[in-house]
């Protein structure tokens, strides 16, 4: 047990479990998803959304009135889909099973059905709500798209290591081209209940806890999931799941090709009047270099590079969670990320936290006080 910790503290986290916490996984999972497939989104200006998505850095990858499918340049399945709708709203994600006969496991153990993707996706899927009322799709079998000539990472000079030599850097002021999709956010009023159903249902595992300041004893309030790939590493993350006074998409994030595809894309977004909203920094769960832009529906949206990958031995990390926590370098968290600039977004959040202090869910007057002291840090 010493040896298993003393590897825990050198290469992922200060602090493990202590006696008693929760262990980050299910004993017996109903499947082992192998990753996230896209993420569905209703949008009522699909226009302006793939106006957006283009200087951003995906391609479209098939377009109907109602309906555009977005991709990167990894071979697979679109990365997001957007259809119109009266407003602009997250849907919800499609996990990947790991084999076909998944479907039918998970269709079993929750009394559903494996049902046909429409024929521009293909495949099939078992669509599930979790228990914040999210829809969650599982699917298999869909449409491989081929992989498209991807942005290439800079050659770079490290140190005394002359890897480049009698050349320069140029890196062009273009849209930095989405590798993949690496992960998506959500907040949620019933966060344990949450979190144990996609480690039981999907057989996701924990890779880093957050608790706030002094309420540690109360259990997490954040969770960072990646899927277990047995001894294949996975993403830090395909899903976090953070406490919060509503049930809310947070963000979503999309693998780039190295720091100056996310800095000098970045610039193009700015030459174009998108709002960025945090960065350039560098995670401290995950490690991600990051930067985060608003679209024009005000979703939020992560560009990053140099991520970590763990295999299933790891087991979660611990730590309080701080907005100055947020990052290991870079521009303090702004109030736009942190959801408290006075605007549209902060009046609905203030709202919830009302509703939810009446409501029977783990957002009560304790946890908002640990969210504010959060805010402050």
């Amino acid at each position: 047990m010493g040896g298993h910790h003393d590897v825990h503290t050198g290469l992922h986290s200060a602090h493990g479990a202590l006696a008693g916490e929760h262990p980050g996984r299910a004993r017996n999972p109903v499947v082992k998803v192998l990753d996230l497939a896209w993420l569905e989104f209703e949008k009522p200006d699909l226009e302006r959304a793939e106006s957006f998505a283009h200087a951003f850095g995906f391609v479209t990858a098939a377009r109907t009135a109602e309906e555009v499918q977005l991709r990167g340049t990894d071979p697979g399945a679109p990365c997001v889909l957007l259809r119109r709708g009266a407003r602009s709203r997250f849907v919800g994600p499609a996990f990947r099973a790991a084999e076909s006969a998944d479907l039918l496991r998970l269709a079993a153990g929750t009394g559903t059905e494996v049902v046909a993707l429409p024929e521009s996706l293909g495949g099939l899927a078992v669509e599930l709500a979790d228990p914040s009322g999210l829809r969650v799709r599982v699917v298999d079998g869909t449409h491989d798209l081929p992989a498209l000539a991807a942005q290439q990472p800079h050659t770079l000079n490290v140190g005394h290591a002359v890897a480049r030599r009698n050349a320069t850097q140029r890196p062009p002021r273009e849209p930095a081209r989405v590798q993949r999709l690496g992960h998506v956010v959500v907040q949620t009023t019933r966060y344990r209940q949450t979190l144990d159903w996609y480690l039981e249902h999907l057989g996701l595992i924990v890779s880093d806890f957050l608790y706030y300041p002094g309420q540690r004893g109360r259990g997490p309030v954040m969770s960072f999931l990646r899927c277990d790939r047995g001894s294949t590493p996975a993403d830090h993350h395909t899903l976090a799941l953070t406490l919060g006074p509503s049930n809310r998409y947070v963000h979503s994030a999309y693998q780039v090709a190295d720091l100056d595809a996310l800095a000098a894309g970045g610039e193009y977004l700015l030459e174009r009047g998108y709002r960025r909203s945090w960065g350039i920094g560098r995670h401290i769960q995950g490690s991600q270099i990051f930067d985060y832009w608003r679209d024009p529906d005000g979703f939020l949206v992560e560009h990053f590079s140099d991520g970590d990958l763990f295999d299933a031995g790891l087991e979660p990390g611990w730590a309080p969670m701080s907005a100055s926590g947020l990052a290991q370098w870079g521009p303090p968290a702004t109030k736009d990320f942190l959801g408290i600039s006075p605007g549209p977004e902060s009046l609905r959040e203030l709202r919830a936290v009302v509703g939810a202090l009446r409501e029977d869910n783990e957002f009560d007057l304790r946890r908002l006080r640990g969210l504010l002291k959060v805010a402050s840090s």
